[in-house]
């Protein structure tokens, strides 16, 4: 039983296409897998930023406490 050259490039055609929604699979899960992560990055951000502030407040409630 010969395989013909229509079924070869059928089979040809089916595997790439099946590849590439495979790879569109991969790529939507890697961009929500980075879009989370970008989501944390920017809470830890804030949370620094509020720490900061609470820091460079209390320096200078430290600073007016020395200079009196």
């Amino acid at each position: 039983m010969a395989i013909s050259v229509e079924g070869v490039t059928l089979a040809i055609i089916i595997g790439t296409l099946a590849a590439i929604v495979y790879s569109l699979r991969i790529l939507v899960l890697l961009e929500r897998r980075i879009g989370r992560m970008d989501e944390n990055i920017i809470k830890i951000t804030k949370t620094l930023v509020k720490e900061e502030y609470n820091v460079e407040r209390e320096e200078k409630k430290i600073e007016r406490m020395l200079k009196r």
